[in-house]
């Protein structure tokens, strides 16, 4: 891609290319929420693409406009949560069900807020295993495509979404899965 997104017709191709799948990623982050949320996928997406359209400098492919989606996404999901967390006194913070949006476990929920503190604090660690997890979760990539964006082997992947997985689930006290 040659020209920056906000109306540009590669920018606009390339959207259009990833739309579809993007907004079923949005669709799969939003599924375990409450049933009075006031954030739909198609309105998560919109929200990424407004803020993605900010960017000034060429995407160089899907790869890159992806990876830029996700950790948008996943930035309008925190902010949407800390705005309703304001409006209700954080007594009834926004949570997002981890067996369908984070870590394929089977039972419990975590706030989205402790989620995306535990992804930061595992980026201090190893920014490569929080990118694992954010490319996995909020960019819906596959481990040969995270492989692919990261410039590193599928095994290095594998290994690490297990080693991120034990860390979210031994932080948010819930008992270690068979890896996903």
């Amino acid at each position: 891609m040659s020209e920056p997104p906000g109306g540009e017709p590669p920018a606009d191709d390339l959207y259009a290319a990833v739309e579809r799948e993007l907004h079923a990623i949005a669709a799969r982050l939003l599924r375990g929420e409450r049933a009075d949320h006031t954030l739909q996928p198609t309105a998560l997406l919109h929200e990424a693409w407004l803020r993605l359209a900010d960017r000034r400098t060429p995407w160089l492919d899907r790869t890159q406009f992806v990876r830029a989606a996700a950790g948008t996404m996943r930035r309008v999901l925190v902010d949407h949560a800390r705005a309703r967390g304001r409006e209700k006194r954080a007594g009834d913070a926004q949570r997002v069900t981890l067996a369908t949006a984070l870590l394929d476990v089977r039972d419990g929920e975590a706030d989205l807020l402790v989620v995306d503190d535990l992804l930061r604090r595992l980026g201090e660690l190893d920014p490569e295993l929080a990118q694992i997890v954010e490319l996995r979760v909020f960019g819906g990539l596959a481990h040969a495509e995270i492989a692919a964006a990261l410039g590193c082997s599928l095994r290095s992947v594998e290994r690490g979404w297990r080693l991120a997985r034990a860390f979210l689930c031994r932080e948010l006290g819930l008992p270690p899965e068979s890896p996903a």
